[in-house]
């Protein structure tokens, strides 16, 4: 055991571990970076040269807060502390983890925003056909809602990924987890319309694994997608800031308004735990309480 050589070097065979050993995502591994590498400018402020205890833990939690950051972020970077120390005990660098005691703050649960049937119909024609570009973004937009997708699932996708005679499109989504999805009726005409002459349009001859690429031919990026998105929602009339996110909160919701059970929205989803899940099930009780509001001659 030893706590030589401070939180840098800690830090760097941490990541080294969750990128080699539990192959997180790429994703995952930048947000884990972005946390670690505030923490330790914290601890170079406070000339802190052997490993942190609970005390200096709980100052920098106080630290953030003071910063403004939501009860949700501390919370994030709380978890990257855990997972760090617990893997620095688990290697005997530490004798103990200075986290056990710490508490995550409160934290009160929100819905999600989501979108109405008219405001999705709304986002689907808000791109048009006329462009190769065009019809590559109502296909984007269509397969979100149809999927539930993440941005970064969507932006991944690859053509060998997509069956459209079965109607089923595989999906890789955190930790390299697979899944299968079922394609809408509506979806896959986009896609038909896409991948018979707009995808060759853009490529121009070239050849690409990905399902959705740029006039340049490599994939489209999150931060792509999400700013075509953003700009397809204003041209909608849609609140600002529409997010990825907000789509997927749709199609979730939607489903559960219509019926499904909320196992398998889980399954569509790719929540490993059902109580991610279920907060769904608290959007629908609160439409349904103000439809009884509304229209009940008692209220």
């Amino acid at each position: 055991m030893t706590n030589e050589g401070g939180i840098g070097p800690a830090a760097a065979a941490f990541l080294a571990y969750a990128r080699v050993e539990k192959g997180l995502s790429p994703n995952s591994l930048q947000s884990y970076s972005f946390d670690l590498k505030n923490f330790q400018e914290f601890c170079q402020r406070r000339n802190l040269s052997g490993m942190p205890g609970p005390a200096d833990l709980r100052e920098y939690l106080d630290s953030l807060h003071a910063r403004g950051l939501s009860s949700r972020t501390v919370t994030r970077h709380l978890t990257t502390l855990r997972n760090l120390f617990r893997f620095l005990l688990s290697e005997g660098r530490i004798g103990e983890d200075p986290t056990a005691l710490l508490n995550a703050p409160r934290q009160w649960q929100s819905l999600p925003k989501y979108l109405t049937s008219q405001q999705v119909e709304d986002l689907l024609n808000a791109p048009g056909t006329d462009r190769p570009n065009s019809r590559r973004d109502r296909a984007m937009i269509e397969l979100l809602y149809a999927c539930g997708l993440r941005v970064s699932e969507l932006c991944s996708l690859r053509l060998t990924g997509l069956n459209l005679e079965l109607g089923f499109l595989r999906v890789t989504g955190k930790g390299e987890k697979q899944r299968v999805v079922p394609v809408g009726g509506k979806a896959q005409e986009a896609l038909r319309e896409y991948l018979s002459d707009a995808r060759p349009a853009l490529l121009k001859a070239r050849s690409s694994p990905y399902l959705f690429v740029t006039a340049r031919g490599g994939p489209i990026t999150r931060q792509g997608f999400w700013k075509l998105l953003n700009g397809y929602g204003r041209k909608a009339g849609i609140f600002r800031n529409l997010t990825p996110h907000v789509v997927r909160h749709s199609f979730a919701t939607h489903l559960l308004e219509g019926g499904a059970d909320l196992r398998s929205v889980q399954t569509m989803l790719g929540h490993a735990d059902i109580a991610t899940t279920q907060i769904y099930t608290h959007v629908v009780r609160e439409r349904l309480k103000g439809v009884v509001q509304r229209h009940h001659p008692r209220n």
